[in-house]
């Protein structure tokens, strides 16, 4: 059985992936700092991946449980769990900056650095989850657009670096319908409505459609792609909004 490893696991597009590559007979490791709440057929670990640039016996014990796991190789790395902290510029700390860099982007370097082994035993791919904010952002996201414009380059480099045993891609969502963008959205229907007529598709992305990209480019039918980013975001990144016009 083929191996998938997907962080961030307990969150909205985390849960699809997990379920994606369930569905699709992938054996998936799952992992999130908080528990997934809901009966699930995954080996999932409960781990906050920001702690992986340390050499703790903590870090070191779960590299080993991971290992247990897939001996005969891990055909995918999904590095999905990220942290957005949004804040004005005077009130960014270094704890800030620290806790988004150690999450959104070194521990998805330390987790590939870990297992490349068994990621080149199954001529395997990774897939980093970088977002709309890699390309277009807007005020008081610049830790966690930085940290995701940085995940779009690391993909290009280590794609040459780790080619051609191992193939690394990123996929760029926009608006994603998850629990925690609709939380955002609590009491106010109409203004997740108007979001979604926003994108010329006029939808936000079902969490299951992301998954889906994540699932052909771990999968032979994409077998030379690598380098490469794809926007899964209903064309909002194509749109020029004019103030003058309101549209």
């Amino acid at each position: 059985m083929s191996n998938i490893i997907i962080t961030g696991a307990a969150g909205g597009i985390g849960v699809a992936f997990c379920d994606v590559f369930h569905n699709a007979g992938y054996k998936v490791i799952a992992i999130d700092r908080r528990p997934i709440d809901y009966a699930h057929p995954y080996k999932f670990i409960n781990f906050d991946i920001s702690k992986l640039g340390t050499t703790s016996n903590e870090v070191k014990e779960f590299y080993e449980k991971i290992k247990s796991h897939i001996d005969d190789g891990l055909t995918g790395l999904i590095n999905n769990a990220a942290i957005q902290i949004v804040k004005d510029i005077e009130d960014v700390n270094q704890d800030d900056w620290l806790s988004t860099l150690n999450s959104n982007l070194l521990a998805p370097y330390w987790l590939i650095q870990q297992f490349l082994p068994q990621l080149r035993r199954a001529k395997g791919s990774v897939i980093n989850i970088a977002s709309i904010h890699a390309n277009l952002t807007k005020a008081k996201f610049c830790l966690y657009a930085t940290s995701k414009g940085a995940m779009v380059t690391m993909t290009r480099a280590l794609a040459l670096e780790l080619a051609p045993e191992i193939r690394v891609n990123a996929i760029v969502p926009a608006a994603t319908d998850t629990p925690m963008l609709r939380a955002g959205f609590k009491g106010d229907l109409d203004g997740l409505a108007e979001l979604g007529r926003y994108h010329p598709l006029h939808r936000i992305a079902d969490a299951e459609e992301v998954a889906k990209v994540g699932l052909y480019l771990v999968s032979n039918n994409s077998s030379f792609i690598t380098g490469t980013t794809i926007n899964v975001d209903g064309g909002i990144g194509s749109v020029l909004h004019d103030p003058a016009t309101n549209r």
